[in-house]
Parts: C-alpha cells; sequence; structure tokens
C-alpha cells in the first residue's frame, strides 16, 4: 500500500520536544517550581458550576481578555484594551497565529540565534523561510547584523525572546524601539516573546500602542504556575489581533480553560511573590556558580546557562541525571556547545543541584 509523503519541506524536520524523565529534581523547562495556591483549587472548582457543558465556550474569550488587559496595563503603564488581546493554547499557538496570518509561503521570518527554538520551527512549519543571523559573543543582540539582515530580507515577521532562551539575556528598551524602528522600514512586524518578562525589570509592553507595528507574547506556564494549563496571549495593536482571529480556529480556547485563566489572575499578588523568591535565587545560585570551573552568562529569567571549563557538557548533563537531577542539554543551539542550562526551583531543589554539580566538577 503506498502512502502520503510528508510536505518536503517537512521531511528533515523533528518534533520540538523536551526530555522527560523520572527523576528527583525536574530543571530542564522553566516550569514554575511551586503550584497555585490552595485557594487557587478552591475558586476554580466553585466556578466550573458556571459551565454549560452542552454548549460552545465563547469564541472570543472576551471576558479572560478583559481579565488579561487589566492585569497586564500595569507593565504598560496605560490601560490596555480587550480588544488588544489574543488568547490560544499556549503562547507557542499565539505565536503559531502570527506566522500563519503574516508568514507563510513566499515570505520569510527573521530570528537570532541562539533563541528559543520554536520561532524558526512553527515558521518553517507555517511554510515561510527562516533567515537567521548569530547574536555576539556573548549572545547579545548585534544591532549591526540585526538591520543587514532586517534591510536585505524584508522579514514579514522578525522575533525577539526578551529575557532570550535560553541565554537570560534582557534586550533594552533602545534596542527593541531600534529592531521595531528596522521592522516597521520594510512593512513587517515584530514579535518580543517575553514568556519570562516577570522576571526582568522592563517590558516591550511599555512600546506597544496603535500606530507601531509590535506584539508582545506572554504565558501562564511560568510566573502563574500554569504550565498544566496551556495557555498564553499577545498583546498588540487591535488591528493585528484582528487578524489573528482570521487564521485560528474556532473556539479554540475552551470554556474550563478560560475559566481557569481568569481564576489565575485573581491571584496576581501570590505570582508576585513566587517572582521575587526566584529572583532572590537567582542570584543565590549564581553567586555559588562564581565558585565553579564554569562560566555562566547573566540571566533576567527563571534559569541561568552555564558552560563547564573541564568537562565536556554531555558528560556533565549524564553524570547529575545520574544523581537525581535533570538540567536542559542545550548543546543543539547555534553556538552554545556544551552549554547546560539549569531552572530555578525550591530552595531545597537548587540546594541538590548545587550539591550534584560541585560533586562531579570537585
Amino acid at each position: 500500500m503506498s502512502r502520503p509523503r510528508v510536505r518536503d519541506d517537512l521531511a528533515p524536520m523533528e518534533g520540538y520536544h523536551s526530555p522527560q524523565m523520572d527523576v528527583d529534581v525536574r530543571l530542564n523547562t522553566n516550569e514554575s517550581p511551586e503550584p497555585p495556591p490552595a485557594e487557587f483549587d478552591i475558586a476554580l472548582r466553585d466556578r466550573l458550576d458556571s459551565i454549560n457543558w452542552h454548549r460552545y465556550p465563547d469564541r472570543t474569550a472576551l471576558q479572560l481578555r478583559e481579565s488579561i488587559a487589566e492585569v497586564e496595563s500595569g507593565a504598560a503603564g496605560r490601560a490596555l484594551d480587550a480588544d488588544q488581546v489574543f488568547v490560544a493554547n499556549g503562547s507557542n499557538e499565539a505565536l503559531q497565529s502570527v506566522c500563519l496570518a503574516y508568514g507563510g509561503a513566499g515570505r520569510s521570518v527573521a530570528t537570532f540565534e541562539p533563541t528559543y527554538a520554536l520561532h524558526s520551527h512553527i515558521a518553517k512549519i507555517a511554510g515561510a523561510e527562516v533567515i537567521s543571523a548569530s547574536r555576539d559573543e556573548n549572545f547579545n543582540l548585534d544591532l549591526g547584523a540585526a538591520e543587514e539582515l532586517i534591510t536585505s530580507w524584508k522579514p514579514s515577521i522578525t522575533f525577539l525572546c526578551s529575557p532570550n532562551n535560553p541565554t537570560g539575556a534582557v534586550e533594552t528598551t533602545q534596542t527593541i524601539e531600534t529592531v521595531l524602528k528596522l521592522v516597521e522600514s520594510v512593512d513587517g512586524i515584530l514579535v518580543v516573546d517575553e514568556a519570562y518578562g516577570q522576571f526582568a525589570a522592563h517590558s516591550a509592553l511599555e512600546l506597544v500602542s496603535e500606530d507601531r507595528s509590535l506584539l508582545v507574547s506572554r504565558t501562564f506556564s511560568k510566573t502563574w504556575s500554569a504550565a498544566a494549563l496551556r495557555l498564553g496571549y499577545l498583546i498588540g495593536p487591535s488591528w493585528a489581533v484582528s487578524d489573528l482571529f482570521r487564521v485560528v480556529l474556532p473556539y479554540h480556547l475552551d470554556a474550563f480553560k478560560q475559566i481557569a485563566g481568569r481564576v489565575a489572575l485573581d491571584f496576581h499578588h501570590e505570582m508576585e511573590a513566587r517572582v521575587a523568591f526566584l529572583v532572590e535565587e537567582r542570584g543565590r545560585v549564581a553567586t555559588a556558580l562564581d565558585e565553579l570551573p564554569l562560566d555562566q552568562w547573566p540571566s533576567g529569567a527563571n534559569f541561568i546557562l552555564f558552560r563547564p571549563r573541564a568537562v565536556p557538557g554531555d558528560e556533565l548533563w549524564n553524570r547529575l541525571v545520574e544523581s537525581g537531577v535533570l538540567v536542559r542539554n542545550c548543546a543543539s543551539w547555534p553556538g552554545l556547545t556544551d552549554c547546560l542550562r539549569v531552572t530555578l526551583g525550591t530552595r531545597a531543589e537548587n540546594d541538590r543541584f548545587l550539591v550534584a554539580l560541585q560533586e562531579v566538577l570537585g
């Protein structure tokens, strides 16, 4: 029996994934180390009684978008409206919607490597050509290379990740403004991926307006302790949000998810407390890493990228797994040979990681 063939441009590609292993300490996927407060479970159960299970959910998820706009108005520095918010099944579906709306065959998408691998992965699936420029030796954005790439190729979509995954680098407001002007000069749109935005000192949300071609993506998976929920969103001009609704599937966000997202947002102060704790742990772990024979890069996220000096990265990763600690092996990223990335966990988990690391490197 003959079988259909996958598209020729997809044949060499593999699905994106992170290893899931049965270990004592899992610090490889940048999740929150703590669940939402117990009150979240109670409030969610109470609100589920309002679901009419025999009816389709609100197609536009209006109430959830209104709640997100209200919460994120603080980071934006001004009031946001629901029509400036697009919600989806994780920020990855939101990014996919951008690629479906503005990318596709005959168009190009720009990335700056190393960065979040799904930016290029999703763009290729949508049929666009991916063009990339390398960051400098410290993994910072090279504005000269960015200008050359954007003015030469005129990409319809340009991705920035701030804090960048997996390096942790935070782009300055001036850098984002410079790239945005370059993108707008070629009639493109800039997407700033802020999956870890709450851990940084500033946000590109401050630049969002109706007359700028800027979208900022965020997620419930990290700071809101809701990775299992698979809920993300984009904030940008209302005309762009309208374009995204052209390509998303009808009723794509179920009623349970819409309610759970609104309930999570009610615990904003608890989220900020978790962020503050992880920022403090980030400093403590970084100080401990300074005492070991490795190189690390400054991080504005809930993870730290590091490279051992005397032990191959693959060997160190395996020996940490043998010690019951799973971190992310980043060797497959461009320019990240021997690099590992550790997610900040609970204090006990971080101590367990540091002890295991010291035993291997010491």
